[in-house]
């Protein structure tokens, strides 16, 4: 059988050079670091000074990052295990500190510069894409050198900053988010991550006309309605067709979340959704 387990990076290494972080980006890094999950020397442990600036994520969980394209919506990117449970706990933690969440709030948004803590989320993103094995296998034409083998294009991945504009959601039991597309004011490239309660967020066509002559052109399923299963710590990425020409939506209310046959239990569920702005116009 023929492997279909291929990485971004002969795609996005020419890319990669003039986006190389300098010494300031590092130094924001660990900045960043230490906002997030606490300085080391607040604790009693005899831990070396460096264990601040150990990354969100360990070797052991970059192991496990894998892309699946999910089947019938071309430009929609699943990576299940984005953030091991104790890293979730911690991206919780830095969120929960940010007070945005009250009775009378459950969202909160975020332009220009963002928290340090969403920022280096930002860099685990696309490091994520950069060496993540990427499973192509629902389209076996595809080669590691085709922009569609990768969860984002080059020209959107290297672009800076990556993202510029944050939602934080947090949904009680019953809560969800209608079908839309995203507006456009915003650019290519979305990423959401989802943290707490388990959820199937289903994808529909926004356009039927113009999805059914691509989906016949790429060779795709003609589904009007893809549900994808979204566990905690799952990262997906929306460009192009995903982005622009189809809605997604999560219903929550009872009877309405079912996977393979089963009602999901519902508990909070929170989310954070990274956006690039449209450059100004003028």
């Amino acid at each position: 059988m023929q492997d279909t387990t291929v990485r971004c990076d002969a795609v996005t290494m020419a890319a990669a050079e003039p986006a190389a972080a300098s010494y300031d980006d590092e130094l924001r890094r660990r900045e960043a670091l230490r906002e997030a999950f606490g300085d080391s020397s607040e604790s009693d442990s005899d831990a070396p000074r460096e264990a601040a600036s150990s990354p969100l994520v360990g070797r052991a969980g970059r192991e496990r990052w894998r892309w699946v394209a999910v089947p019938g919506v071309r430009g929609l990117w699943l990576c299940a295990d984005f953030l091991p449970s104790d890293d979730q706990l911690r991206l919780l933690a830095a969120i929960q500190r940010e007070g945005w969440f009250s009775d009378a709030s459950n969202q909160a948004m975020r332009f220009g510069d963002l928290p340090p803590w969403a920022v280096e989320l930002s860099a685990l993103v696309r490091e994520c894409i950069c060496i993540g094995d990427v499973d192509v296998g629902i389209s076996p034409g595809w080669t590691n050198e085709d922009e569609d083998a990768c969860p984002l294009p080059s020209d959107l991945l290297w672009r800076e900053p990556l993202f510029d504009q944050l939602i934080a959601n947090r949904y009680t039991p019953g809560e969800g988010i209608c079908a839309h597309v995203d507006l456009m004011r915003f650019d290519d490239g979305i990423a959401i991550v989802s943290l707490e309660s388990a959820c199937v967020m289903n994808f529909s066509r926004e356009c039927a006309a113009y999805d059914t002559q691509n989906t016949q052109k790429h060779g795709e399923s003609e589904s009007t309605n893809v549900p994808v299963y979204l566990n905690p710590g799952s990262l997906v990425v929306l460009s192009g067709d995903a982005r622009y020409h189809w809605k997604h939506e999560i219903n929550r209310k009872p009877g309405a979340q079912l996977w393979n046959g089963r009602e999901l239990e519902q508990h909070r569920r929170t989310s954070v959704t990274l956006r690039k702005l449209k450059a100004s116009p003028n």
